[in-house]
C-alpha cells in the first residue's frame, strides 16, 4: 500500500512516534548522557535529537541505529 505524501498520518503512528521518542529519552537519561553528547557521538544536531525525542520528526532507520549505538542499547529496546 502506498500512502500519498499529502495524506496525513494516522493518529496511532504519531502516538507511536512520540512513545519511541520517550523511550529514546529515557534510555539516554539512564545512560547519563545529554542530548548534546548523543549529538556529538552521532553527528546529529542537538535540535534534531530534541525533535526525535518529542516525536516531532520521523528519524530514518539509520538515524535510529546511530542513536541506539551512541546510547549503548539495542535498537529493539528503543522501538518496542
Amino acid at each position: 500500500m502506498v500512502r500519498p505524501n499529502s495524506a496525513p498520518l494516522p493518529d496511532w503512528v504519531l502516538a507511536r512516534r512520540r512513545r519511541i521518542g520517550e523511550q529514546i529519552r529515557q534510555a539516554r537519561l539512564h545512560a547519563n548522557l545529554t542530548q548534546q553528547a548523543v549529538g556529538e557521538r552521532t553527528g546529529i544536531d542537538r535540535s534534531a535529537i530534541i525533535g526525535i525525542e518529542y516525536g516531532r520528526s520521523a528519524p530514518s532507520i539509520d538515524t535510529l541505529l546511530l542513536i541506539a549505538d551512541a546510547i549503548g542499547v539495542p535498537l529493539a529496546e528503543l522501538v518496542r
